[in-house]
């Protein structure tokens, strides 16, 4: 991963960032977006994509990034904001301000996933970066970190929807939840169409509490 990552600072250049989102399919809650410039000597065989790691090793592994890193940042997107431009645009938007927020800024950037955005360095698309790329990974891992971190303390404000456990996904015990004691106000109105949709069909009802 760290090879990968190599192969872009060429022709004198010193500083490349890697950055990716967390929360982008579930049904309530913020997407946070993380941005990380590592140093060219750093390595930890333990990163990878988060997705992939236990939450205690993803815990353990960013007080280690965040440690070594030369600079480092991350950015949530409300739900409401969600709703209003749709989850794509908000997750380039908060990797967009996760890149600003860094002490340094790079000459390159590696994005997760097949989009970009604007910004005065080369930007570049990884499709499975978050798996190819040192500086990708990391950026997830502190991603996922803190959004979990912001459920788990929304979910003692709203105890109904097992976000401590679920993290605002779409598991069955979520959407059974949705449809018992409806939506709350950390709900993305959008992301629950279908599941209303579903529900009208059946002999489920429910009211929506803001």
């Amino acid at each position: 991963m760290r090879n990968f990552d190599k192969k872009y600072l060429t022709n004198g250049k010193k500083y490349l960032a890697g950055t990716d989102e967390a929360g982008r399919g579930p049904l309530a809650g913020p997407v946070v977006a993380a941005a990380v410039i590592l140093p060219q000597d750093f390595y930890d065989e333990r990163i990878n994509d988060s997705k992939k790691l236990s939450a205690s090793l993803r815990e353990e592994l960013f007080k280690v990034i965040c440690k070594n890193a030369l600079t480092y940042s991350f950015t949530s997107i409300s739900h409401t904001k969600i709703d209003e431009i749709n989850i794509l645009k908000a997750s380039l938007l908060a990797m967009k301000k996760s890149i600003k927020k860094l002490k340094i800024q790079p000459e390159i950037i590696l994005v997760d996933g097949n989009k970009t955005f604007n910004y005065d360095a080369e930007v570049i698309s990884i499709v499975k970066g978050d798996a190819k790329s040192l500086s990708i990974a990391s950026a997830s891992i502190i991603a996922k970190v803190i959004r979990d971190r912001i459920m788990i303390k929304l979910a003692k404000e709203y105890p109904n929807y097992g976000w401590e456990r679920n993290k605002g996904y779409p598991t069955k015990g979520h959407i059974a939840a949705v449809l018992e004691y409806g939506a709350c106000s950390i709900h993305r109105k959008t992301f629950l169409k279908k599941i209303y949709e579903r529900a009208s069909q059946t002999e489920f009802s429910f009211n929506e509490v803001v």
